[in-house]
């Protein structure tokens, strides 16, 4: 990797996006508001995060490593990015426009709080999990009334209840995610006993019509 953007700060992302910067320490960019005529195909072989990065995509048309492995992401999935890891960017369509938005939120955010002590029971920002969530219409509404409570947050005028509202609404989304991570291996677990199943009931119809006797022990 040649060219590696440093992201530190949560407004590095969104000066590169060149979009408003309401909190220093938390934003969500929102891609139909992005200008596209800005936007670009970045000349970078990679991003490096220095802060905690949560991506709903909306579009196809990018791939990327993450950990050193391809990442398992497409159309309609969240992506999730922790503090101090290295994104790979793959190849480009001609055509990819961003689609979706991005959650970014610094570490010292949490500085002091029951969510920093939480931080490390989800595991989906771990270089471990390489594969993305996949989420449901109601699943993502959900996250979508979550990122709209944290937005309008960002968008009033501080007060004492601000930070707390935030990391509220931050860590039930995570909670949610968490929820749904556990959903989307238990459905595979389960689609996985199906095909066992499947496949058990084959061999005792097999060796009960006798065909082992002619055909021999199958392969």
């Amino acid at each position: 990797m040649k060219n590696i953007l440093e992201i530190e700060a949560v407004a590095d992302y969104c000066n590169l996006r060149h979009y408003e910067v309401y909190h220093p320490l938390v934003s969500i960019v929102d891609f139909e508001k992005v200008d596209l005529s800005k936007y670009t195909n970045e000349p970078y072989d990679a991003f490096r995060y220095g802060c905690y990065a949560i991506f709903l995509k909306d579009s196809k048309g990018c791939k990327l490593k993450y950990g050193g492995k391809p990442y398992d992401y497409d159309k309609g999935t969240l992506v999730f990015i922790g503090p101090g890891q290295t994104v790979e960017l793959g190849d480009y369509d001609p055509d990819y426009v961003p689609k979706g938005y991005a959650m970014l939120f610094h570490p010292d955010l949490l500085t002091g709080t029951e969510l920093a002590r939480k931080m490390n029971q989800y595991s989906f920002f771990s270089y471990s999990t390489n594969e993305a969530l996949h989420l449901s219409a109601k699943e993502r509404n959900v996250i979508l009334s979550l990122l709209d409570k944290i937005q309008f947050e960002l968008e009033q005028n501080m007060d004492k209840h601000s930070k707390k509202l935030i990391l509220a609404n931050i860590e039930l989304l995570l909670d949610y995610c968490l929820r749904f991570y556990d959903r989307q291996f238990l459905t595979r677990e389960s689609a996985h006993l199906g095909s066992l199943e499947k496949f058990e009931n084959l061999l005792n119809d097999y060796f009960n019509s006798r065909k082992a006797e002619t055909l021999g022990l199958p392969s």
